[in-house]
C-alpha cells in the first residue's frame, strides 16, 4: 500500500510539458530617465554659464555612466542565462 502511494506522488509530479523559463523583462525602476539638464536664458551672466556647463556636463556624464553599466550589466546576465540549457 506505501508503494502505491510513493508511486501516486511522484507520478503526481512529472510532466510530459517542456518547462520554458524567461529572462525577466527590465523593471520599471530602471527606466527611470536621467534628470533634465539646465538651461539658460538670454541674458545670463558668463560666469553662470560656465557654472551651468559645469553642472550639466557633470548630471549628464554621471547618467550616463550608470545607464551603460546598468545595460551592459543586463546583457551579460541575459546572455548568462540564455546558455544555461
Amino acid at each position: 500500500m506505501k508503494y502505491l502511494l510513493i508511486a501516486a506522488l511522484l507520478t503526481g509530479c512529472a510532466t510530459n510539458v517542456p518547462v520554458v523559463a524567461k529572462f525577466p523583462e527590465v523593471p520599471k525602476i530602471a527606466q527611470t530617465a536621467c534628470p533634465e539638464l539646465k538651461t539658460l536664458n538670454e541674458t545670463t551672466k558668463l560666469s553662470e554659464v560656465a557654472n551651468t556647463v559645469t553642472a550639466n556636463y557633470s548630471t549628464y556624464y554621471e547618467c550616463a555612466v550608470k545607464v551603460d553599466t546598468w545595460i551592459e550589466w543586463y546583457q551579460v546576465q541575459k546572455n548568462i542565462f540564455e546558455q544555461i540549457k
